[in-house]
């Protein structure tokens, strides 16, 4: 009679064989979707151009500048002005305009333009790595009809945005797990070098993040530039994107994990013999060299994987929001540490849920060691997150009023969430065999025996593995039959070990849940690392750095200028008193560097108020004395945000403006 296992056990097995499947489906369509919702999100952003969006000129301009909120990469080709008939009309050199904290670039113009409509496209890389691009038009003499299409997709977006941001979020999954992985071996459980699941999972981590790096170094060129899949081909391109800070960035982490391979190598070869071989002599005399051996071996580890895991972690902080904006040189470090306490507990607790569903021996020391370091970790990464959130928003308002600080509270509900299933985690990790009930002593020789009893279960199996006869029938599909059979009945007897002890399946369901948070929190982290921070959407939109007008008091401001040209750097001051709706008095002082009147041949000031589609009112002030501009009767018919716009010529080719939002009560 021929012995077939309950179809019931098979469904089980399969299930479970499924899991990881689904897991990482899972993980695939959240990437998809996330990354899919905001394509272009970008940490840069247009301030002002010259001439600006929309303006009709008298006479063609000498050339096209573009002002933004914060460093960018910029090349030769990045600025293209057309003419009505889609021909390119500028001379193809960047021109570098950049002073102080004033970032600015431009490109010459082609002399002797007729009237018409022009299209201005541009292209750049913000200084967190993240592709920007736009267009507007202006037009010389009058409007006209062109044949040139804005644009509709921006940099960073479509299938290459997507491929390119599923990437991402593989490459920060993998880093958690490996890094995680490791960490649970080497802090919790030392024997869990020897066993297959866990090797298996730190191993595909690696694999996962080797290959996700390797596909964002091939596809960076397209998504910053072309969004065309065959250019990932293009050996210029990857050169040009092999300068870049980012492309420097990728390449490092490739070394770096050249150095993770022969980590693992020796973790799970010479340690782990060690580690099985201890276990094997336990019952002879205990080897006290070797133990020591055993136990420097696992500290130079530790210490190799730190650093090797810090080293990883550095290539995003060097590459991405912590580079940039204030406090760069405490941001990176801060980044970094978050980086690691997240691998730690997630990619921890992915280890933890392995080993509890895969591996019947796992001792409760090792759950309750894992407790105590995920808690460190929540701490670390609290302490972190809390700087770098107040670094990105800047303020309260930024929190619900900005993309960015709607991602953030979804985190951290989603944090909170997590470390709410945590606790109950807990509770089951003290629960586990009654040891939390039993006095300090008693439990350390529970543990203690707990140990040895699982060491032993791991050296009985392996040998009844290796000892078990093995008949093959000659037809092969019965083979088949009978290897389904015996895998359903070793799945079957594994589950009944892993289900003897029900605080044990309880601390697996518990951590099951945490995983399936993680997913999530993971996917929700990677968009967020892709998105505009507060504190850049409010200075662009003026919330920020606007200026207050106070009753009774003038609006005074002061605006930099560099049209470019020789002797063409100063700086501008305005009045406008009293700064309220009605009839104002505009004063304009135009200073050199050095504080002296700067005559300017030519100033206009305009005035727009965008929340009500007021503007531009143009205004072309009086010259008063040398370096002085004085008008009255300024009317401001609303109040609200102003931005105020001034258009100054320092020569007869060289013309700058700039701008300032003031608030008029």
């Amino acid at each position: 009679m021929t012995a077939t296992a309950p179809a019931s056990s098979l469904a089980r097995a399969r299930a479970t064989a499924l899991l990881p499947r689904l897991a990482l489906v899972l993980a695939a369509l959240l990437a998809t979707l996330f990354t899919a919702a905001s394509p272009a999100s970008a940490h840069a952003a247009l301030t002002a151009s010259d001439p600006k969006d929309g303006a009709v000129v008298a006479t063609a301009p000498a050339q096209v500048t573009l002002s933004f909120s914060e460093q960018v990469a910029m090349g030769d080709d990045s600025i293209r002005v057309l003419d009505p008939r889609g021909k390119r009309v500028d001379t193809g050199e960047l021109r570098d305009m950049c002073s102080g904290s004033t970032v600015r670039y431009g490109t010459a113009l082609q002399s002797g333009l007729p009237n018409g409509t022009y299209t201005v496209a541009w292209q750049a890389v913000s200084a967190d790595s993240h592709p920007i691009s736009g267009a507007f038009t202006f037009s010389v003499g009058a409007p006209s009809a062109t044949e040139v299409a804005l644009p509709k997709r921006q940099a960073g977006g479509g299938p290459v945005g997507i491929a390119y941001g599923i990437a991402r979020y593989l490459s920060y999954a993998g880093f958690t797990v490996l890094v995680g992985g490791a960490a649970f071996i080497l802090l919790c459980w030392r024997r869990g070098a020897a066993e297959r699941p866990l090797q298996k999972l730190v191993v595909r981590a690696w694999v996962t993040l080797t290959a996700a790096t390797l596909a964002m170094l091939v596809l960076r060129g397209p998504y910053t530039r072309s969004g065309k899949f065959a250019d990932a081909f293009d050996l210029d391109a990857l050169k040009t994107v092999l300068e870049t800070k980012a492309g420097a960035s990728l390449v490092s982490r490739l070394l770096l994990l050249g150095a993770a391979a022969l980590f693992i190598a020796v973790l799970f070869g010479v340690y782990a013999r060690r580690v099985q071989g201890s276990v094997t002599a336990a019952d002879s005399e205990p080897d006290v060299q070797e133990a020591k051996d055993t136990s420097d071996l696992a500290f130079g580890l530790a210490i190799g994987g730190a650093v090797v895991s810090g080293g990883i972690a550095a290539t995003w902080a060097l590459s991405e929001h912590a580079s940039t904006g204030i406090q760069p040189a405490i941001a990176m470090p801060a980044d970094i540490l978050h980086l690691l306490a997240v691998a730690t507990w997630l990619g921890g607790l992915t280890a933890l849920l392995v080993a509890l569903h895969r591996i019947p021996g796992i001792e409760r020391a090792a759950v309750r060691r894992f407790s105590r370091v995920a808690f460190v970790s929540v701490l670390v990464l609290a302490v972190t997150g809390v700087y770098q959130s107040w670094r990105q928003l800047g303020s309260w308002s930024a929190l619900t009023g900005t993309d960015y600080g709607r991602l953030l509270l979804v985190k951290v509900g989603l944090v909170a969430v997590l470390v709410g299933i945590a606790s109950v985690s807990r509770r089951w990790t003290a629960r586990l065999g009654d040891g939390g009930a039993r006095e300090p002593e008693k439990a350390a020789e529970a543990d203690e025996a707990d140990g040895e009893r699982s060491a032993r279960l791991v050296v009985q199996r392996d040998v009844s593995r290796e000892t078990q006869p093995v008949t093959v029938p000659a037809d092969p599909e019965r083979a088949a039959q009978l290897a389904r059979q015996q895998a359903a009945r070793e799945a079957a007897r594994q589950k009944q070990v892993r289900n003897a002890d029900p605080d044990r399946a309880g601390l697996r369901r518990s951590v099951l849940a945490e995983a399936g948070i993680a997913v999530v929190l993971l996917a929700v982290t990677t968009v967020l690392t892709s998105t505009e921070p507060g504190r850049t959407v409010e200075r662009e939109t003026g919330r920020a750095g606007a200026t207050t007008a106070v009753p009774d008091r003038a609006v005074k401001i002061t605006l930099p200028f560099d049209t470019g040209g020789r002797n063409g750097k100063g700086n501008i001051r305005l009045e406008l008193d009293p700064g309220r709706v009605g009839a104002n008095t505009l004063h304009l002082w135009a200073e050199t560097g050095d504080g002296k009147p700067f005559d300017l041949p030519e100033v206009k000031v305009a005035f727009t108020l965008p929340a009500k589609d007021i503007g531009p009112l143009p205004l072309v002030p009086e010259q008063a004395a040398p370096g002085h501009w004085t008008a009255s009767g300024v009317q401001l018919p609303l109040a609200g945000d102003w931005r105020i716009d001034v258009t100054l010529r320092t020569s007869d080719i060289d013309q700058t403006t700039v701008q300032k939002t003031v608030k008029i009560g």
